[in-house]
Parts: C-alpha cells; sequence; structure tokens
C-alpha cells in the first residue's frame, strides 16, 4: 500500500522542523555551557586576585638557587652565585659560607663557579616580571630613591612573587580547561577548587614562591592541555610547539621527563595501526617518524639554556649536580613510602588526592584514548619518586615534587565528583555534599599548612599523625588569628622567628 502523498509530505516537513529545532537547541545548551563555563573563569579569577595578600616574598632554601639563575645574570651579568649565597636565609647560607663570609671552597665545581644543581626553568618564567621590576628600579633611582638595584630588594622579590603566582594560576586555569572537556564545567571547578587549596600547590604558589613547583605545574598543564587539543591530528607546526613546550617542562623540572611518556603511548598506537595497515601505510608511517624526529630536535634546541647552564657550572651540558641515577634506590624502592609515610607521604598529608587517583583510574576506562596514557605518565612519574633517594623531599611539605601532576589531578578529581553525583536525585544535593567535603579537606590543608611553616610538626622528617591531629583541633584554632596578623602586617619578623626555629631544629636532628 503506497502512503498517501500529503502524509510522506507532512513527514517530510516535520523531519526538517525537527532537524532545526535540535540544530537550536543543541546551539544553545552549548552556548549556555559555554556561557557557564566563561562564569566560571571568572570565579577563578576572582579568587586568584582575593589571595594575593598571601603572596610571601622570600627567597629561601632552595629557592635560593632557582632565583640566582635569574638574579646574577639579570645583575651580575654572569653566572657568579657569590651574593646569592651571602645574601641567602640562615639555614641555606650557614652550611656554605666560611667565617670570612665567602663561599666555602668544598662548593666550587670543577670550573671555578658555585654550585647550582638548580633548574633554570623558573629564571626563564620569571624574566619578564624581573626585568619590569629592574627597569622601575633604574627610573626610580634616576629620580633620587635608594632602593637597592641588587636583585634582592623588595620590587625584585615582589616580581618574582608575582610572577610564580601568576605561573600556578595559569596551570589552574589551563586545568580547568582540560577538565571541563571530560566532565561538566561545574565538576571542573569544583575540582581546581578543591586541587588549589587541598593540596601541596598552595603553599608553593604563596608561601614558597621562589622554588620550582608552581612553575613545573604550569608547564605541565600546558604540555598535556596541548597534546590532548592536538593529538587527532597534529600538524607539523603544532609538532614545533608541542617540541618548545615540551623543551620549557624539562627546562622547569627534570622529573617532569616522565610525563613526556603520553607521546610515547601515542606513538606505540599510531605505529600499531600503521603496521596494521599493511603497505598503504607505509606513507603514513614515513610522515608520523619525520614529525616525530622534528619533536626531539625542537626539544633539544628548547633545552639549550639548561644544557650552556650546565656547561658553564659543571663543565658539561649533560652535568645536571644531582646524584647519579647510579644512586637510586633499584634495591629498595620506597614505593609504599611515597604514597602512605608520615614522612610527607603524598596520600598520608594530602588525602584528597585518594580521590582524584580514582577518578584517573575510572577516566582511563571510559576514555582510554586520554585516560590510559594519562594514567601511564602519573604511574611512571610514581615510579621515579619511589626510587629517588631524596623521595620525601627534605623539608618538602607533603610531597612537593607531585605538584607537577596538578592537571592529571584535577581531571581525576572531577571524574569522581561527577560520578558520584548520579547516585543523587538532583545536581544540588551533590555539589553541596561535595562542596562541604572538599571545603573540610582545604581547612585541614591549611590547618597542616600552618602547623608545618611553624613548625609544630617536623619541617623534615617523619611526624606524629595524633599530634598533628590534636593540634588541628586544640592548637591551630587559638595561635591561627594572631599569627595571621603577624602575618599581614609585621611579616618581616615571623619569617625570621620561622627561620630561627628551623635553624633549631636543624641542628637539634644534627646533635640529638
Amino acid at each position: 500500500m503506497c502512503p498517501c502523498p500529503l502524509h510522506e509530505n507532512w513527514i517530510r516537513q516535520s523531519g526538517r522542523r525537527f532537524h532545526l529545532s535540535f540544530k537550536v537547541g543543541a546551539a544553545s545548551l552549548k552556548t549556555q555551557l559555554q556561557g557557564k563555563s566563561t562564569s566560571f573563569e571568572r570565579w577563578l579569577l576572582f579568587f586568584f586576585l582575593i589571595t594575593l595578600p598571601f603572596l610571601n616574598p622570600w627567597v629561601r632554601g632552595d629557592g635560593v638557587g632557582y632565583y640566582a639563575y635569574a638574579r646574577a645574570p639579570l645583575i651580575e651579568h654572569s653566572l657568579d652565585f657569590t651574593h646569592d649565597y651571602q645574601f641567602a636565609n640562615s639555614s641555606f647560607r650557614d652550611m656554605r659560607i666560611n667565617e670570612n663570609g665567602l663561599p666555602r671552597s668544598e662548593y666550587r665545581t670543577r670550573t671555578g663557579h658555585l654550585d647550582n644543581h638548580f633548574t633554570v626553568g623558573p629564571a626563564l618564567l620569571w624574566s619578564p616580571f624581573l626585568l619590569t621590576a629592574h627597569a622601575g628600579v633604574l627610573a626610580a633611582r634616576s629620580l633620587g630613591s635608594s632602593v637597592p638595584a641588587n636583585g634582592f630588594s623588595a620590587p625584585y622579590r615582589y616580581a618574582m612573587a608575582v610572577g610564580t603566582a601568576v605561573y600556578g594560576f595559569l596551570g589552574l586555569l589551563l586545568s580547568f580547561w582540560l577538565a571541563r572537556k571530560y566532565v561538566s564545567p561545574v565538576w571542573a571547578f569544583i575540582a581546581t577548587l578543591g586541587i588549589w587549596g587541598a593540596s601541596s600547590l598552595v603553599v608553593y604558589m604563596y608561601f614558597n614562591p621562589s622554588w620550582s613547583h608552581a612553575h613545573s605545574a604550569f608547564t605541565v598543564a600546558l604540555f598535556l592541555w596541548y597534546w590532548e587539543r592536538t593529538s587527532e591530528q597534529r600538524s607539523t607546526w603544532q609538532w614545533v610547539i608541542l617540541g618548545l613546550i615540551t623543551g620549557l617542562m624539562l627546562n622547569v623540572y627534570y622529573p617532569n621527563l616522565m610525563v613526556v611518556t603520553v607521546l610515547l603511548l601515542e606513538a606505540l598506537w599510531q605505529y600499531a595501526a600503521i603496521f596494521q595497515a599493511g603497505p598503504t601505510g607505509r606513507g603514513r608511517l614515513l610522515s608520523l617518524l619525520s614529525r616525530q624526529l622534528l619533536f626531539g630536535a625542537v626539544v633539544c634546541l628548547g633545552l639549550l639554556p639548561t644544557f650552556i647552564s650546565r656547561a658553564i657550572v659543571y663543565g658539561g651540558p649533560f652535568e645536571t649536580g644531582y646524584l647519579s641515577i647510579r644512586d637510586f634506590l633499584w634495591r629498595s624502592p620506597a614505593f609504599l613510602e611515597v604514597l602512605f609515610s608520615s614522612n610527607h607521604g603524598l596520600l598520608s598529608w594530602t588525602p584528597v588526592l585518594i580521590f582524584s587517583l580514582a577518578g584517573l583510574i575510572l577516566f582511563a576506562k571510559r576514555v582510554p584514548q586520554v585516560g590510559i596514557p594519562f594514567l601511564t605518565a602519573t604511574a611512571a612519574f610514581y615510579l621515579f619518586i619511589g626510587l629517588y633517594p631524596d623521595w620525601a623531599g627534605i623539608s618538602s611539605y607533603g610531597n612537593r615534587f607531585f605538584i607537577s601532576l596538578t592537571a592529571i589531578f584535577i581531571l581525576g578529581l572531577g571524574v569522581t565528583l561527577e560520578a558520584v553525583a548520579k547516585g543523587f536525585a538532583t545536581q544540588r544535593r551533590a555539589i553541596v555534599l561535595s562542596a562541604t567535603t572538599l571545603g573540610c579537606l582545604v581547612l585541614w590543608n591549611f590547618g597542616m599548612i600552618y602547623q608545618w611553616g611553624t613548625h609544630l610538626i617536623p619541617a623534615r622528617g617523619p611526624i606524629s599523625f595524633s599530634e598533628a591531629a590534636y593540634n588541628q583541633f586544640h592548637v591551630v584554632p587559638r595561635q591561627v588569628a594572631s599569627q595571621l596578623k603577624s602575618y599581614f602586617f609585621r611579616r618581616s619578623d615571623l619569617m625570621q622567628q620561622i627561620e630561627q626555629r628551623d635553624v633549631d631544629q636543624m641542628k637539634k636532628n644534627e646533635h640529638p
């Protein structure tokens, strides 16, 4: 039986109307989501701006070495770190300076330079901020100002601290952009705030800005965001850009090499697909291989700052000044300790990351083409730190090395939050529960930061969690208000007190 022509025409027109309505509705939904995402970005910027008063513009510990690679070329026009040693904080300076106020000879390398095994990447990223500060100081001095143009005065230190905070925020923003591709923007936003406040990042973004970890979080987030964005079809120029980003990432922090395993796994999958295609895949093989070789060449070019600085300071481009890989813990790795030890264990100090790792495993099952490389990179990074002799990070807050993986942790936490939310009747209830839980973890983290920073618990070595828990509820609430007042209005005096406590603790450890 043939259909009625009028009925057939009505069906055709209805189909067109439905298709048009679907396109308009989809476009409207996309616009709404983009609008929500934009509002979330504005909220992230708002939170960043209101936290800027917490910036602590001091150069301390490892930060002396990182900052020296920026200050010495700018002020001394060389890699002479003598003044950096002399102006350093007590716990850094005392062991390196003799009774005449000069660097000890044992800290000279075979090239006659002072030892500085820290990376040059943070100095590269600070350079726009420090150049601006230096120009301002010189201009002010020409008008009669007495502010020293030595790289140690307040304008330089504030420029350094602001630069670190900006890069930390950009790392969070890139992480949010990456996460919102796979989870709803609201969960990406809450996850970003959660990792921002409940992980070790906050310490090295604000309290110890002269260290490299906020820069590392930024460069790894940039690498992963760009890798994921270009993974489906990467042009020659995109390979070049990815190579430059990789070079910067490795200039900032050597263990970030483990993150490059995402490219290794991608390459294995690509070559497997090409070989399965048989003879027809030969052209694709040569094209892919040539682009990957170009990528490698660009990475080496991007690493020139590291090679040149190592050659000048240590006498060889591949000398790092760090422990030899032969001295790693090959026979007694610290895999469990890295996660659970009271000596700066990753999960025992920052438990929010338990939810991140759970979400990362779930993400690897749901989106294997991205999740499996991310999980592999996290595992490779973990194995490297577990084999590293100083896996606890000495005076680290939590396990600071893993701050590099901030983008992956934010994505994993976002996946967990969205998965849990599906078990609730309404999204509002899920948001309230998630925000409350993460808020508690943030408060716990801030309390631990306070204890660590004021030496209520040891900054080095294992701690007593029972003592830390007691302090959280009985000591921190009584002290934090007065200490915050000192932090904002008498910060220099407070930092000197903290430094003295650190020196006393080091002496106590040396002579128990």
